[in-house]
């Protein structure tokens, strides 16, 4: 990802409207609902709805997409919609599997000005993938936030990138968006409690329509993402709670939330004791104790901003702490280790002596955010948590690929599990992740499958008699996408039938398998 440097503007444009969780802030109770639109204003940029025509500010010029890597080839934007059914399919899908693959990932409605980073710069675009008596079935949208909308009604892109300081003013957009920053919805998708969610990065996700991706509105999941929501919360299968984290420019820094079954909040915000900067985390893991955080130290450092420099630090001398947050709300334990960083988990669990198990991805450093003078390089790693004696790790891969997007079967969160799949990059050197790797912990092996495309994020999905893995690749020599359904039992061997994509799938984030609820 590209360094970000940022502009003192841009502070706010990221992370706009940050508060901590007090009670109350300029005497409003954080337990009302807010004005969904306006509140993610930033009070200094929000004078700008004063401004008349005269004072509206050059806008951007258009960003060279052909210098981007992140908008061209696998990555370049897709701006079609497209509803398909009876798809082609090489091999067979079972006749028995029926429920939709959906994906998010970022995807510029027009073509971006000023800047663009990604994944922060970039519209939501949903993909489904409906599996139904042996047929397939393809249906892409859209999240339209009210910035997209009013861009479609202008016929070109309004809001800028991150890295520079412009916003619309009213008499660009009118009152109600004037200051107002572009809402990325844009990582991944959830189903809990009656709600389809598009979710964004420490902000508050949109709920889409279930039956036709149709953009319903944006919600805060009834005041437990009042100050927004990590884009990966947990679903607990055995209480059917789904529990997340964000974090904010302002102490606390750090809360956590509960969301019951209902999908009513059986916890707000809560503070998480012990931190004591504004630090960036992407993911957490579940068990069934505890909420497990890792506090690496990639800090928003404001200081830096103030003098032109970037608005993210890796600061290696504080290390990495972990969070061990008792579920039950009593107080929080702290783990100190050596600084390493983590996009993504995979599981966690209990074990029987007190000790917390842990699969994730570990980075040596968060590559794009530090001046390290060696690459980034990751490992699947599995951390064992002792809290009174610190932590023990064993790496699970055995070569040295650069992995990423590790899953498992979802019903096996915060409980052991056995399989894992990730993204790699595989022998092409193209620098697309372009295999897929397996391990089945309880038989100590581990397999890849090399599709010759770029693949995205693995789901487990469950059959009535068997269970498979689906990802979705792009052939990068043709651009064609393809859904591929692989058998869990032997991965390794090839997709048991391949689904041919009515259009190119641009490369993504996160997704689901959502069982047909008939």
């Amino acid at each position: 990802m590209p360094k970000l440097i940022t502009t003192t503007a841009s502070i706010a444009r990221l992370w706009p409207r940050r508060f901590g969780t007090n009670r109350t802030i300029d005497g409003r109770d954080l337990r009302q609902r807010p004005n969904l639109n306006r509140d993610h204003r930033h009070p200094r940029l929000a004078e700008s709805s004063a401004m008349t025509a005269s004072d509206v500010p050059t806008r951007p010029a258009p960003v060279d997409m052909s210098r981007n890597p992140f908008l061209t080839g696998v990555f370049a934007p897709q701006r079609d919609e497209v509803d398909a059914v009876d798809l082609p399919v090489s091999g067979e899908i079972p006749a028995d599997l029926r429920g939709s693959y959906l994906r998010n990932g970022p995807n510029m409605r027009f073509d971006p000005i000023g800047s663009y980073v990604y994944p922060i710069d970039g519209d939501a675009m949903v993909h489904r993938i409906s599996l139904d008596g042996g047929r397939a079935s393809y249906r892409n949208r859209f999240v339209r936030t009210p910035m997209v909308l009013t861009e479609e009604a202008a016929g070109h892109a309004i809001w800028s990138g991150i890295t520079d300081g412009y916003t619309p003013s009213a008499a660009e957009v009118g009152d109600e968006l004037a200051g107002t920053t572009r809402e990325l919805p844009d990582i991944n998708i959830v189903r809990h409690g009656g709600r389809l969610l598009a979710m964004a990065e420490a902000d508050r996700p949109y709920q889409l329509a279930p039956e036709d991706l149709a953009t319903l509105a944006r919600t805060d999941c009834d005041g437990a993402m009042f100050v927004g929501s990590t884009a990966h919360p947990k679903i607990d299968p055995s209480t059917g709670e789904m529990v997340l984290f964000n974090y904010v420019l302002e102490a606390p820094y750090l809360t956590w939330a509960v969301v019951g079954p209902d999908g009513r909040a059986i916890r707000t915000p809560t503070p998480v004791d012990g931190v004591d900067a504004p630090i960036m985390i992407h993911d957490m893991a579940l068990t069934s104790r505890y909420v497990v955080l890792f506090v690496c130290p990639l800090i928003f450092d404001i200081e830096s901003v103030m003098s032109g420099g970037s608005l993210l630090s890796w600061q290696p001398r504080r290390g990495t702490r972990i969070a061990l947050i008792p579920r039950d709300g009593t107080a929080v334990r702290w783990i100190d280790a050596d600084p390493f960083w983590v996009w993504h988990f995979a599981n966690a669990f209990d074990n029987p002596d007190g000790s917390v198990t842990v699969d994730y991805v570990e980075w040596t450093y968060p590559g794009g955010f530090s001046d390290q003078p060696t690459p980034a390089a990751s490992s699947l790693t599995r951390a064992v948590i002792r809290p009174d004696a610190g932590i023990t790790k064993t790496v699970l891969n055995s070569s040295e690929p650069d992995m990423e997007f590790p899953r498992i079967d979802d019903r096996m969160l915060t409980r052991e599990h056995h399989r894992i799949a990730s993204v790699a990059k595989g022998p092409r050197d193209s620098g697309d992740l372009d295999s897929l790797w397996f391990h089945d912990l309880a038989a100590g092996t581990e397999t890849v499958w090399t599709p010759g495309a770029a693949i995205g994020e693995p789901i487990y999905i469950p059959g009535a008699e068997r269970d498979y893995w689906g990802a979705i690749g792009t052939d990068p020599t043709d651009m064609t996408s393809h859904f591929y359904l692989l058998s869990a039992d032997a991965p390794q061997d090839g997709p048991i039938a391949t689904v041919d994509l009515p259009i190119r799938v641009p490369a993504g984030l996160h997704g689901a398998w959502l069982p047909d609820p008939s």
